[in-house]
């Protein structure tokens, strides 16, 4: 009883050796040496180190932000962030373990799913994986669900996601890659959809944007940290400036109040940097300790993979849907107030990765009016959706944050609108 309450306790508990031992286990079962067991466990598990540590310099910095932007501005302005979210919950909520057996059940239930249905769709991305598991972990546990019913839930809802998501968006694909080798896995489908729709509407008979020579002055924006600085600094530093420099002194102490602004504006980019190392370093091991076993369980399966797969099919189109994303987004951080609901700021990682990709999407349907139109749109849209989260993440204890990809929200929105209220009924 000592040792397993030993194993229970102080091991289990420790979500970093947890999702160490998963991976230890599916590469086990692949026959892998002995050398390549232990490295790919090894990894794993610093790789979620790193990812937390990154966490938590993001939470650090928009706890700050949130504070001088309430009090310059006399209103609630949130940076949207699934990783901050992951941190939070991880750290101070003490959910760390459940979120690892979490992103198992998704991976086993995925697998299920397309062994049984129609939609043989293997979602290959580990972090959006990673960001749906924390989402339903959260919000189930707020919904009242405990131990194994919290991971079975969360492993099936997020395992519908991982093969609808993937099955939804083929039909676009296709037309993009001109093949049907690969899926998509990227839990910002849905504004995907959205948003091709949108632009099949509006652009009927338009141009495709590759036929657009854009400044390569706008080359930057390719790089995912550089395009975060160049938003970020400004924005804290101008917001620290309308805060005023007695309330930043109470933040900063020696340190001059806006070089101490420009200084975590920085401290985020990093926090940003470190996080996605971690994520990078965690799923290069544990991805392909299943890979194998689920592409033999699911012969007929198609990888569902990361959006950038698709960026080199219409390169113009993801700078463009960047730039329109990102301008809907700003018209709805001043719209949506307007409507009781807060203010959310624009997030670049958001903004390139979902709002280039839905750049391709738009202008496979709809050329460049629809990516002009159609990406303000979507920039509004993934907006909206998070605004929606804010007041049940506040009264969670997650003040001034709200998560982004707008699947994993969809999946928050149905745990707290549907879930929550049948599991009232019989509480």
């Amino acid at each position: 009883m000592f040792i397993i309450d030993f194993i229970v306790e102080s091991i289990l508990t420790q979500a970093s050796i947890t999702i160490a031992l998963i991976a230890f286990i599916g590469l086990m079962l692949q026959r892998k040496a002995f050398g390549e067991v232990m490295s790919g466990s090894f990894k794993t598990m610093l790789g979620f180190l790193v990812l937390s540590a990154g966490a938590s310099i993001i939470v650090g910095s928009l706890v700050y932000f949130g504070e001088i932007f309430s009090e310059g501005f006399g209103m609630q302005g949130i940076v949207p962030s699934i990783e901050a979210i992951n941190g939070q919950a991880m750290n101070d909520l003490g959910l760390g373990n459940q979120i690892a057996l979490t992103f198992l059940a998704i991976f086993v239930f995925n697998i299920i799913f397309a062994r049984l249905t129609r939609w043989k769709y293997i979602f290959l991305t580990g972090q959006a994986i990673l960001w749906m598991a924390t989402m339903t972990t959260v919000f189930g546990s707020v919904a009242g669900l405990t131990g194994i019913s919290l991971i079975i839930v969360g492993g099936i809802v997020g395992g519908f996601f991982a093969v609808a998501m993937p099955a939804i968006a083929q039909p676009i694909v296709r037309k993009i890659t001109k093949s049907d080798d690969i899926a998509l896995g990227h839990f910002c489908t849905i504004g995907y959809i959205f948003a091709a729709g949108v632009s099949k509407v509006v652009g009927k008979g338009s141009k495709s944007t590759e036929d657009i020579k854009f400044p390569k002055g706008l080359g930057f924006l390719s790089d995912t940290y550089l395009s975060v600085a160049v938003v970020m600094i400004p924005l804290y530093v101008i917001t620290a400036i309308f805060a005023g420099a007695t309330f930043g002194s109470e933040f900063s102490g020696d340190i001059n109040y806006l070089v101490y602004a420009f200084l975590q504006a920085v401290q985020f980019v990093v926090g940003v940097y470190v996080l996605l190392s971690g994520v990078r370093l965690l799923l290069a091991e544990i991805v392909p300790a299943f890979r194998g076993i689920a592409l033999k369980v699911v012969p007929d399966a198609k990888p569902a993979l990361d959006c950038p797969v698709l960026f080199p099919y219409a390169p113009n189109a993801v700078t463009a849907g960047f730039i329109t994303t990102t301008i809907g987004t700003v018209i709805a951080m001043f719209v949506l107030p307007w409507f009781g609901l807060a203010m959310i700021l624009p997030g670049m990682l958001t903004n390139f990765f979902a709002g280039g990709t839905a750049g391709i999407f738009m202008n496979a349907v709809g050329g460049r009016r629809g990516v002009l139109i159609g990406g303000i749109a979507h920039g509004f849209f993934i907006t909206l959706l998070p605004a929606l989260l804010v007041p049940h993440f506040n009264s969670f204890g997650f003040v001034n944050s709200t998560a982004t990809d707008v699947d994993t929200v969809s999946a928050a929105l149905f745990y707290q609108w549907l879930l929550s209220p049948i599991l009232n009924l019989f509480s």
